[in-house]
């Protein structure tokens, strides 16, 4: 009895123990999916345990995160919100949680704001879990309007971050705060209530009076956030003005109407600087609008033509360089060269419609840069082989003889050169029989006797073979549709003609000369599209001298030259290659000199014959690219491949070290500096034209 009531008093002491132990951790599940959450000076990493039990997440705890939480929960909680709740548990203690690679991580607050994600969608997030949100701005300014409004309202651990190029701000806080920061965004980011103001000008241009109010205002048409927007409208000759407010559109109306005044006199001098055009081609073009030539009667009669704002105004014809010429009465344009300026002097409103026309000719203009690359192939390859007989013993002696033999082949290859003149015989191996010499009557220079070798057996043979692997990568650069030549090469004179002048005894020869240009010449005139492709005027040609050992015409007929041209339009994409040339040919040639009969003897007919062959391949092909270039970075990125290319090719192959020579070495051009990205150049205005009285 004593043993059994011992037993039992442990037993009851063991199950107190136990539930004194649990009672600070207890999670008790409900009926519908909820639960209710009792941890008291609970540890962290042990309430992460069970929390990630019963949401099904991964935690990863930071050494640093440290200490004990409380969540007593009076009612049963539904399971989808017993992360947030330990999320609002952990922001008291001055910890956050973080998603990465589906792990959660517990770390202190001020490294959560670097590690968390970015998250583009809010309903997705929401309490206490620290996020990343971009929000786009329509109307207002990021940096100017919205950002001084939103600051004060960022939590202690949050930050916010303007990029005014996109009308964006970054924002990272908190989801719970991120969502009330999106609906202050949606009420302070709405449209102007100010409408847009059109300024009609009577006088003035509009396009020089935007850029002189920008210019008084302090305004940069490039600014991303800009106080007010002012466009000219050349049409009508009108600004279009949105403010921010009431007071900057009435100062903007104010100056535009003290600028727009003018003067009684017929005609006004103005000075219009250009900075992209030629002044005197675009002043050509000018004098083309403003007047038109009408023949009447025999006569040229020139009649303005009817311009926006001004009423047509006849003018008298005139005569220039033997060419019915005219002027608009009381108009007159002149291009000064010194400074690329315009002097024009013209009425307001004719002089309001010519400056619109400058301000569009007058642009920056994109330029073409052509990379063209030709490879030529060749090979040839030649054989010759043949037997010679003659008898040139019968010149000996007296009395009657035969005389002869076969001659084949033409210099440098027949026998009877050969005779004559053993120098004669050109490349390859020959092999003769002789016996003394003999005089030929007859056979020499005005009908003399000459003596020459009796050379009665020549047997000549040959094989050559020549290949020539010929890389050519010439590149160029162009303004759009001006043309650009680059030629590379020799300028080598060539024989036209010969004559001798006789003057009493003394004679003097005389020859003619031509010189032309042999080498690779390039002419390319791009054109670009809107759309972006290249339309290209393209001449390539490639010409060399042949040889005079591999020429088939006589040293005393000329030089013999190659050429390989192609003229051709073609239409290519912005960087894209586009092959406009090409040749294979392959040119198999064979020629055999016999004795009739004799050579088509079986075996002993090679001894009457003479064989050539020859085989030619020529493979040619021309490819090019075209690359638009429109801003600084384009200029530096193909002038920085260029040149280090060519400092590859100088430290590629150093010279030998030699012991008895002194050592030179080449100079090596210095590497470039490293240049900071600039920015797109867009098109720089004409600066404000001067009038004169």
């Amino acid at each position: 009895m004593s043993s059994r009531f011992n037993t039992f008093f442990l037993c009851g002491i063991c199950g107190t123990l136990a539930l004194l132990l649990l009672r600070p951790l207890a999670v008790t599940a409900a009926e519908d999916d909820r639960v209710m959450l009792n941890f008291v000076n609970v540890e962290i990493e042990t309430v992460a345990k069970a929390i990630g039990q019963i949401t099904g997440r991964n935690f990863l705890v930071d050494p640093r995160v440290k200490g004990t939480v409380n969540i007593v929960s009076a009612s049963v909680v539904p399971r989808e919100l017993v992360y947030d709740v330990f999320l609002s548990a952990l922001r008291l203690q001055g910890f956050a949680a973080v998603d990465a690679n589906g792990v959660t991580k517990l770390i202190p607050e001020a490294d959560a704001r670097y590690q968390s994600s970015v998250s583009s969608d809010l309903t997705k997030t929401r309490g206490d879990k620290l996020a990343t949100h971009v929000f786009m701005l329509k109307n207002e300014s990021a940096a100017l309007q919205i950002l001084p409004v939103l600051r004060p309202l960022i939590s202690p651990i949050g930050s916010i971050t303007s990029y005014p190029p996109s009308r964006s701000l970054v924002i990272t806080d908190y989801a719970d705060n991120i969502k009330r920061l999106q609906k202050v965004i949606e009420s302070v980011d709405v449209p102007g209530n100010l409408p847009l103001e059109i300024i009609p000008l009577q006088r003035a241009s509009a396009v020089d009076v935007v850029q002189t109010v920008r210019a008084l205002l302090g305004e940069n048409a490039n600014d991303p956030s800009p106080k007010s927007i002012m466009l000219a409208d050349m049409r009508t000759n009108s600004l279009l003005v949105r403010a921010e407010n009431e007071s900057r559109l009435a100062q903007i109306k104010d100056i535009a109407a003290k600028l727009d005044r003018g003067t009684d006199l017929p005609g006004t001098v103005h000075v219009v600087l250009i900075k992209n055009a030629e002044a005197v081609k675009l002043a050509e073009t000018l004098k083309n609008i403003i007047t038109t030539i009408q023949p009447s009667n025999g006569s040229a009669a020139a009649t303005s033509l009817p311009l926006a704002g001004a009423a047509p105004t006849d003018a008298k014809a005139t005569a220039a360089n033997g060419t019915a010429a005219s002027v608009a009465s009381g108009v007159s344009i002149q291009a000064d060269t010194s400074m690329n300026a315009l002097i024009i002097t013209a009425p307001d409103a004719i002089f309001n419609n010519l400056r619109a026309v400058i301000d569009v000719l007058d642009t920056r203009r994109s330029q073409v840069y052509v990379e063209a690359l030709v490879v030529e192939l060749n090979s040839d390859k030649a054989a010759e082989f043949g037997i010679q007989w003659q008898n040139l013993g019968g010149f000996a002696g007296g009395g009657k003889s035969v005389v002869g033999g076969s001659n084949f082949g033409g210099a440098g290859q027949n026998i009877l050169a050969a005779a004559t003149n053993l120098a004669s015989l050109g490349r390859g191996l020959s092999v003769g029989v002789m016996n003394g010499t003999v005089r030929i009557p007859g056979a020499g220079p005005g009908g003399a006797t000459q003596e020459v070798t009796s050379l009665g057996l020549l047997a000549r043979m040959l094989e050559s073979t020549g290949s020539a692997n010929i890389l050519s990568t010439p590149n160029i650069m162009t303004i759009d549709n001006e043309e650009a030549k680059l030629s590379v090469g020799q300028n080598i004179p060539i024989v036209t003609g010969n004559y001798t002048q006789t003057q009493g005894a003394a004679t003097s020869p005389f020859q003619t000369i031509e010189r032309r240009d042999i080498g690779l010449l390039l002419k390319i005139k791009p054109q670009i599209s809107d759309g972006g492709a290249i339309r290209m005027r393209i001449y390539q040609e490639v010409s060399s001298v042949v040889g005079a050992a591999d020429s088939t015409l006589a040293a005393a007929q000329g030089v013999t030259t190659n050429k390989r041209s192609v003229d051709t339009n073609v239409l290519v994409d912005d960087g894209e290659i586009i092959v406009i040339g090409g040749l294979i040919q392959d040119n198999f040639q064979t020629q055999r000199d016999q004795v009739p009969f004799l050579g088509d003897l079986p075996l002993l007919g090679g001894l009457f014959r003479y064989d050539t062959k020859r085989h030619v391949k020529t493979n040619l092909m021309v490819f090019i690219r075209p690359n638009v270039i429109k801003n600084i970075p384009g200029y530096n990125n193909v002038t920085r491949r260029r040149y280090e290319a060519v400092r590859s090719e100088q430290t590629r192959e150093p010279p030998r070290n030699e012991w008895l020579l002194p050592q030179e070495r080449a100079a090596i051009i210095p590497a470039l500096p490293d240049v900071p990205n600039v920015p797109n150049v867009p098109n720089v205005p004409n600066a404000t034209p001067q009038t004169a009285p």
